[in-house]
């Protein structure tokens, strides 16, 4: 039985994330059904019981030694884990797992990994270092893999493959529609679907939104619906720019398992996202999305679809998105008929990287 410990954002109950997960294990375990895997979890308890899989806790190294000295494979699993935009503590942290790793002698993977971006010179420098260490990188685009150059990781083979959560298969709507019909959101009117976050607390691109909520519903004459990916964070910014909204707007405000989400998401007919992983989420379901960019994954994403943003947050306008919104709407009804051969080949993509971490398990076995 081969085993395999995962690092990542996970337990800290953002959707997206837990989804990246969720795919990897699934992923994994259907190539090796007896694979055992345990996850580095802020909420160990909470990660066991979502994903039925072992977990120990992310700041006790000592049990995190003691599972990595167990196992065949040390993975650094999806997400923009490398990058000190968000956080510039966190990086060494992650990195932290994969030194411990190196010194307990075990093999190394970058999952479909979202790097950089690297801005702080010692970062650089350590990320430069350990990743000419790791044994194999996946990233999900090919931005990331430029970034790597720019870092100066040669050593390390590297593969660009696609964001884990591609490899999920599209779910029942049904799920969506009871969740929906809890919140009086049922009938034959459209509905748009909208995914915020804080963000340095701009307040710019808020009201852009504010005031762009109002024309969706005036002009498509459709219902306005916010999804929160990260709970408790996004449901609070959704009623900072929802305040004084008519009724044909509604706040989802409960946290939403993998399989709810992707629901939901597919009983929209567009959906506009800050969060990269609503932007995926409307991907796998077929869904119409505008992505508004804060960080390059999103512009790297939308790319991968054959899409840009609409703008950054900075300098989104009202006319801009509207003019987008108003060409995806024209456009909604072929989308998915449109994309289906574009997320076949990211689904596929996402899949190499669990064959790719098996083989690396299988070679590591050999040369025992």
């Amino acid at each position: 039985m081969s085993s395999i410990v995962v690092s990542g954002y996970y337990g800290f109950r953002n959707a997206g994330d837990e989804a990246m997960l969720a795919a990897m294990i699934e992923v994994l375990s259907d190539l090796d059904p007896k694979l055992n895997i345990t996850v580095i979890s802020a909420n160990p308890e909470d990660t066991k019981r979502r994903h039925g899989v072992h977990a120990v806790y992310w700041l006790n190294y000592w049990q995190i030694a003691k599972v990595i000295r167990k196992s065949d494979l040390v993975i650094s699993g999806g997400g923009s884990l490398l990058q000190d935009v968000t956080s510039v503590r966190s990086i060494y942290y992650y990195m932290s797992i994969l030194f411990l790793a190196k010194m307990l002698g075990k093999p190394t993977m970058l999952y479909a990994q979202g790097i950089g971006p690297i801005c702080g010179s010692f970062a650089r420098k350590a990320m430069r270092w350990l990743g000419n260490k790791i044994d194999l990188i996946t990233v999900r685009d090919e931005g990331s893999l430029e970034e790597l150059d720019n870092l100066g990781v040669k050593k390390t083979p590297i593969r660009v493959t696609a964001d884990p959560v591609l490899g999920i298969h599209p779910v029942d709507r049904q799920i969506g529609r009871k969740i929906l019909r809890r919140y009086g959101i049922e009938g034959a009117k459209p509905l748009v679907g909208i995914s915020v976050r804080e963000w340095r607390d701009w307040s710019h691109y808020k009201d852009i939104i504010s005031t762009v909520t109002a024309r969706i519903v005036d002009e498509l004459g459709a219902r306005v619906v916010y999804l929160p990916m990260q709970y408790p964070e996004d449901v609070e910014v959704a009623k900072k720019i929802a305040v004084d909204m008519p009724k044909s707007i509604v706040l989802l405000d409960e946290e939403y398992t993998t399989s709810e989400l992707l629901s939901l998401v597919g009983n929209l007919d567009l959906l506009i996202g800050i969060r990269l992983h609503a932007l995926i989420f409307a991907g796998v379901m077929g869904i119409p999305m505008i992505g508004m960019s804060y960080d390059p994954k999103i512009d790297r994403f939308l790319k991968s679809m054959g899409d840009e943003s609409v703008s950054d947050l900075q300098n989104v306008t009202v006319e801009k998105l509207m003019e987008k919104i108003h060409q995806e709407w024209q456009e909604k009804d072929s989308f998915a008929k449109t994309v289906e051969p574009v997320i076949s080949k990211l689904r596929r993509d996402a899949f190499v990287n669990a064959e790719l971490a098996l083989e690396l398990i299988s070679r590591g076995k050999t040369k025992r």
